[in-house]
């Protein structure tokens, strides 16, 4: 057996639920195998809450609206650049370290290049983010990741309207005790946020904080 969270829209703050879900786990690290596991995960789910739909948001998604939300292929436009690039690579050329950073060549980078960058693991603790002529604090742990998933949203309107689809999300490789940002989160964040009419406001880095601001 194993355990994954999936995180739900909710109407209150941080607007997502985090549900943890216990399911019959199929190892290997086959693609196969993996999607036997999202399969499990959203069954045990929508058993405990039916009528809730549900997508899995990785490139082991079963979907194919899955795949294009992944932090890997979703895409955010870079004003300084004139171009986009992925919110995976946007999102590690954001982090500056007691040491270093931010690494903003890897916004050049493939998302698996840019996630694998040695510099990420030897430059010390993170103690802020930068994107472009923006600053985010640590605190909330998720905002950085959180404002350029939802923001990439916003700009994908396609991808944004299937997102309003679904009521709850997961992310079959996302482990929490190794890192604390997530796409399913940050998509449950956005369907929360967008019922309640409050989406907008997270196109300012100001008014997007005061919205996780306990």
């Amino acid at each position: 057996m194993a355990q994954r969270p999936v995180f739900m829209a909710c109407d209150y703050r941080p607007y997502s639920a985090e549900w943890q879900v216990e399911f019959t786990f199929n190892s290997g690290f086959a693609t196969v195998q993996k999607q036997k596991n999202i399969t499990a995960l959203h069954k045990e789910f929508v058993e405990e809450f039916p009528g809730k739909k549900v997508l899995e948001i990785s490139s082991k998604s079963l979907q194919p609206e899955g795949v294009a939300l992944s932090a890997f292929n979703l895409e955010k436009f870079i004003p300084s650049l004139g171009k986009t690039v992925t919110v995976e690579c946007a999102y590690q050329a954001g982090k500056v370290f007691e040491h270093g950073g931010p690494f903003t060549d890897l916004l050049e980078k493939t998302s698996r290049e840019a996630k694998k960058d040695e510099r990420l693991h030897t430059s010390g603790a993170i103690v802020g983010f930068a994107f472009e002529d923006m600053r985010f604090p640590i605190k909330p742990a998720t905002a950085f990741y959180d404002f350029l998933y939802m923001n990439a949203l916003l700009e994908n309107e396609e991808l944004a309207k299937k997102v309003l689809e679904y009521d709850a999300f997961t992310d079959i490789e996302f482990n929490p005790k190794k890192s604390q940002a997530c796409q399913a989160n940050a998509a449950a964040k956005f369907v929360s946020l967008s019922r309640a009419g409050l989406i907008d406001q997270i196109r300012s880095v100001d008014t997007f904080l005061q919205l996780f601001r306990r």
